[in-house]
């Protein structure tokens, strides 16, 4: 995969991001966990490294809630309040395609565009967008080999369907 330098802005424009890499993967998350901690019924989101996502601009203005149960993070503007990313309990920084696609006058671009469902089975909303035959991972019990593999934060969506060994 091609690597990409993208900026993304708050919608006040105080905080910037700038995006290096690419993604470890784009999909549609349907878990409780994101609905309630994005507020949205259904979270269109890309995965990256940590390390991939940078504050460029405006640190200062950039206010983190760290959930109190659950090992997630987010930080947003706080001029505007606008989610700009998350860090999930894997430790990937998971940014939203609306922001992405902001970035680009509103067109998300095809190497941003989701292409798999994560637990599809707990979705509030059904989705008619032609992915058939689209890889729809649900929750998987854990054996004791596969948490101490996932205790090594996998560092991309792959190396996590791998330790699941879950198939298309």
């Amino acid at each position: 995969s091609q690597d990409i330098a993208t900026l993304l802005k708050c919608s006040c424009g105080t905080v910037e991001l700038e995006l290096g890499g690419s993604p470890t993967g784009c999909g549609f998350c349907h878990c409780s966990t994101c609905r309630d901690f994005y507020g949205l019924p259904i979270f269109s989101a890309t995965s990256w490294k940590r390390e991939a996502v940078v504050c460029a601009t405006g640190d200062k203005h950039l206010g983190e809630f760290v959930h109190r149960t659950k090992q997630m993070r987010r930080y947003f503007c706080l001029t505007c309040g606008e989610t700009l990313f998350g860090i999930n309990r894997l430790e990937m920084a998971v940014v939203g395609t609306p922001l992405i696609a902001k970035a680009f006058a509103g067109e998300l671009p095809v190497e941003f565009r989701p292409t798999f469902y994560l637990f599809y089975a707990y979705r509030v909303l059904n989705v008619e967008d032609g992915f058939q035959n689209t890889l729809k991972v649900e929750a998987v019990p854990c054996t004791k080999n596969q948490r101490l593999q996932l205790m090594h934060k996998p560092s991309s969506l792959v190396e996590l369907m791998q330790v699941l060994q879950l198939r298309d």
